[in-house]
């Protein structure tokens, strides 16, 4: 019986490398949005809070048929008699009233083992749900029947109509037992949780005016940009409009943070913002900074990728341009990685426009010029 919950937990440590990936732009996006900081004990509960998730998931659903096309389970679908499994126990066990020690027997019978295996399912999510989310009892309880509930109709229900017929039965002493076992890790996280460090005091002592803006965040900023700038400058491409990218540039990445002061869509979803060093944001410093990122290290690259008058030079000459751009972005290349290991890891168009990336958190930070690119990653 054991190894028929190695086969399941197997296939969400898997799985869980691909989950977390996808999990990971949202969560920093949420932990920007909401706590201004990435606060590693968080971190590491909600990543362990998804690979229990993904444990939970496949030992509920797995084995699944070899096929879609099932066939009709032969019984009932349905087991509506609350603490069926207590009889099942007791009919099937071999109990002796005149030996104590033939009581352990029902230790070793399958119902109980079932039973006891669907109230240690839900122990961890009352755990995080005592621990992290700090809610009450009452809402545990509804919570954990809660996704007992979900489990139970997703196999009685063939995964949504993925499987011609239910594979699994619907068992009102599962919903009880995972609910039980809710309960269970809820007061466990209760006794357990001066042992911890205090969720709701993790942002106590943080400092958000020393908090720098690492590099991860200012990446976020531009994936949440960079489809937004697309519209427009596809809009105006498909128009054969010349100079699509670099109106569309200058607008979004100069005229849009001036006029808001530093920031753009992404920059407001992370709390991020662009300013000089003596926190305004000038209009001469967003011109430097953004005709050196995008008009010479990216414009150099989309230059060479639409039709210019390159194409007019002798073929010995053509190959030239080609390596000059190669050359710049090696060495920007080079330039970004010595930036990352070093302590003041300003990128050379912002020295050179005197402009820095700020963190934005009202009430709980003044402007500082320690706000610099953190070389974290």
């Amino acid at each position: 019986m054991f190894q028929s919950y190695l086969f399941p937990i197997s296939y969400a440590f898997m799985s869980f490398p691909v989950a977390a990936l996808v999990f990971t732009l949202p969560f920093l996006v949420v932990q920007y949005r909401r706590h201004g900081y990435i606060n590693k004990v968080r971190a590491v509960v909600l990543y362990l809070l998804l690979l229990y998730l993904l444990n939970a998931f496949y030992l509920i659903m797995l084995p699944m048929p070899a096929s879609r096309h099932n066939a009709a389970p032969a019984g009932s679908i349905i087991q509506h008699v609350p603490l069926q499994f207590i009889q099942e126990i007791r009919r099937n066990s071999n109990i002796d009233p005149g030996n104590f020690l033939s009581y352990f027997s029902i230790f070793r019978q399958p119902d109980f083992l079932l039973a006891a295996f669907n109230v240690v399912l839900t122990v961890p999510f009352g755990l995080f749900l005592g621990y992290y989310f700090r809610t009450r009892w009452v809402m545990c309880i509804l919570l954990s029947f809660g996704l007992s509930l979900l489990f139970e109709v997703t196999q009685i229900t063939g995964i949504y109509g993925f499987f011609d017929h239910p594979y699994r039965i619907f068992d009102v002493d599962d919903l009880i037992t995972n609910t039980l076992g809710g309960i269970l890790g809820y007061r466990i996280a209760l006794w357990i949780s001066a042992l911890l460090p205090h969720i709701d005091q993790l942002d106590s002592k943080v400092d958000y005016s020393a908090k720098r803006v690492t590099y991860t965040r200012r990446g976020i900023a531009w994936m949440l940009d960079l489809p937004i700038w697309m519209i427009p400058f596809l809009t105006l491409h498909s128009w054969q409009l010349q100079g699509a990218y670099w109106i569309t540039t200058a607008v979004y990445f100069v005229l849009l943070p001036y006029c808001t002061g530093g920031r753009t869509f992404g920059k407001w979803v992370v709390r991020i913002r662009i300013s000089s060093q003596d926190g305004r944001s000038r209009l001469w410093g967003l011109i430097v900074r953004y005709v050196l990122q995008y008009g010479v290290l990216i414009g150099a690259n989309v230059f060479l990728t639409t039709p210019s008058p390159l194409t007019s030079l002798p073929s010995p000459w053509t190959g030239i341009p080609y390596s000059l751009v190669m050359l710049l972005d090696f060495m920007f290349l080079i330039h970004l990685i010595i930036r990352v290991f070093k302590r003041n890891p300003l990128l050379v168009y912002e020295q050179w426009s005197k402009t820095l990336n700020r963190i934005t958190w009202p009430d709980k930070q003044q402007p500082s010029a320690e706000n610099l690119a953190d070389n974290s990653i």
